[in-house]
């Protein structure tokens, strides 16, 4: 068993107290090769030292003696619902459902408060053509990048986050948070490229929901597909 440490910094919170989902799912999943899927038990507390315990199929962080996520390999195949184009993703934009009500305006990837070059301002909105599709313009700034250059392995996972919750519709008065996301990454990307964040909703169980995003270039070549279960909360302890 590999044992290392985990911080989750400030910055990169979701609700105020704990990691952004996304993020901190695709930090864990950097510990297993290949497409995985990260399912979290605890919010994930910020600017704590965490473990992180690895075998060759599963990597789990804990907080102590607490269980905060857990990441297996898994195969995902998911078929992307719709391309729009990077145009169409700007005009779907403003749109965003946040721009009216924001449950976590502070959330590091598509938190309305969060300024350019500090949040990953990914305002995902109905497009045109199927309001059922959400869809977002990302162009990653340079403090996205990891030590190569390429935008690091967990701001793609952080990408593929939020759009699907808004993609879900949730009522102005519900609280959806992420309880498991499966990513498979394809291919890297660059600072100052041009991506479209694209999301659609896939099923509902109860209090859960499920729903797809995936990130395309500007030439539609998928870059990342995710697919992630939202729990609807009562109340935001965390």
């Amino acid at each position: 068993m590999i044992v290392a440490s985990l911080v989750i910094p400030r910055r990169f919170n979701g609700p105020p107290r704990s990691g952004n989902g996304g993020y901190v799912c695709g930090r864990l999943a950097l510990h297993l090769a290949g497409p995985a899927r990260v399912r979290l038990r605890a919010p994930p507390p910020l600017e704590r030292e965490l473990m992180v315990e690895v075998t060759d199929d599963e990597a789990r962080l804990l907080d102590g003696e607490v269980l905060v996520a857990e990441a297996h390999r898994c195969e995902l195949d998911l078929l992307v619902s719709a391309t729009p184009s990077f145009v169409e993703a700007e005009a779907a934009s403003k749109r965003y459902p946040g721009f009216l009500h924001h449950p976590l305006p502070g959330c590091f990837v598509c938190g309305t408060h969060r300024a350019e070059g500090d949040g990953m301002r990914i305002f995902p909105g109905p497009t045109a053509g199927n309001e059922s599709v959400f869809a977002a313009p990302w162009v990653p700034d340079a403090s996205l990048a990891d030590t190569s250059g390429r935008v690091a392995t967990e701001f793609i996972w952080a990408a593929l986050d939020c759009a699907g919750a808004f993609a879900l519709k949730p009522a102005n008065d519900e609280l959806m948070l992420l309880g498991e996301l499966s990513a498979r990454v394809d291919r890297d990307v660059r600072p100052g490229e041009r991506c479209v964040v694209v999301a659609w909703p896939l099923a509902t169980d109860g209090r859960k929901r499920f729903a797809g995003t995936a990130i395309m270039s500007v030439t539609g070549d998928l870059i990342a597909v995710a697919q992630a279960t939202w729990i609807v909360v009562s109340s935001l302890d965390r």
